[in-house]
């Protein structure tokens, strides 16, 4: 199956958001594992200290195809405040992303209602701020080819803007590269055609 681009967080950022005097500050976060994740949420539990709640969600790869995905709701009420954040990112398509949301209670309770609508909105505008970048999945390739044709596949991945990260030498040439999937067929219609059909290629 080839997967398309994506979008991921490119840097940090975050917004306040207040709520009958309770402060919401979401802070979005890049990460890519959930140790990189966990992490993240320690280091915000430091830097914002004596908060009533510090929920979170994350998402990691494409959104609409996580690798993992995970929320806490950190003593608030059950479904009021990791999931309703959790359904905002993936609304968003917001990959390798990290929302926490430190809550300073301001002494009016907002009912569940009221507290998936304030977690929501926080995320929310702090996504508006956010800026991002495309990520394009990638597969290793192994192309196999004689020592003799060797040099018209290098030109070949050179035409496709790639490049050979190692080469093996033995009774042919195995030449190893990073291909984004949206490139592999024509790869392989390329290689195909120089080596007369020739070369083999296999993904790793």
């Amino acid at each position: 199956m080839i997967c398309k681009p994506y979008q991921v967080l490119a840097n940090s950022c975050e917004y306040r958001y207040e709520e009958k005097r309770s402060i919401f500050t979401a802070l979005l976060i890049p990460v890519v594992n959930r140790e990189q994740a966990l992490a993240a949420v320690a280091d915000t539990r430091r830097a914002h200290p004596g908060a009533s709640h510090y929920c979170w969600a994350y998402i990691l790869g494409d959104s609409e195809q996580p690798q993992a995905q995970a929320f806490s709701d950190d003593g608030e009420p059950a479904g009021t405040a990791g999931k309703p954040i959790l359904n905002v990112l993936g609304h968003r398509r917001a990959g390798d992303c990290l929302a926490v949301v430190v809550r300073i209670f301001g002494g009016v309770k907002l009912g569940s209602g009221g507290l998936v609508r304030a977690y929501s909105q926080s995320v929310s505008q702090a996504l508006d701020e956010a800026q991002w970048r495309l990520i394009t999945p990638a597969s290793t390739v192994s192309i196999q080819v004689d020592f003799a044709q060797e040099e018209r596949v290098r030109h070949c991945l050179t035409q496709a803007g790639l490049q050979v990260e190692h080469a093996d030498y033995q009774q042919s040439v195995r030449l190893r590269v990073s291909v984004p999937q949206n490139q592999l067929q024509g790869l392989e219609n390329s290689v195909r055609e120089v080596t007369g059909g020739q070369a083999s290629m296999s993904i790793e």
